[in-house]
């Protein structure tokens, strides 16, 4: 009599099978970076890739920079813009009035005036 588990043999969280080949892992550098507070980053990226010239501290939050004695300044954080300021980039004000123009006739026309 079958005690009804329909997957025998394995138990519960096992891993996947082991694969019989081993594979090496593709090439690696390693990077080193510098932040104003003289931390140092080291990452491992593909030998066939190009390193980027800023990467972020993971300890403070800082820029780091390729070179250790002169690293970059600290990031300045964009002021806080409403939801007004981005459109009045995007629109001059002739076609704000135009727009609205028509927004204000289109009510007029709804309400019956």
């Amino acid at each position: 009599m079958s005690s009804g588990n329909a997957i025998r043999g394995t138990r519960l969280g096992s891993g996947p099978e082991r694969p019989t080949k081993r594979y090496q892992p593709a090439p690696r550098q390693a990077v080193s970076y510098w932040c104003r507070n003289d931390h140092r980053v080291d990452i491992l990226i593909a030998a066939d890739a190009e390193a980027p010239p800023l990467w972020d501290c993971p300890r403070c939050g800082q820029p780091a920079g390729r070179d250790a004695l002169n690293p970059p300044g600290r990031s300045r954080a964009e002021p806080y813009k409403s939801h007004l300021a981005y459109v009045k980039e995007r629109r001059t004000e002739e076609e704000g009035e135009a727009i609205l123009a028509e927004a204000l006739a289109a009510l007029r026309r709804r309400r019956g005036r």
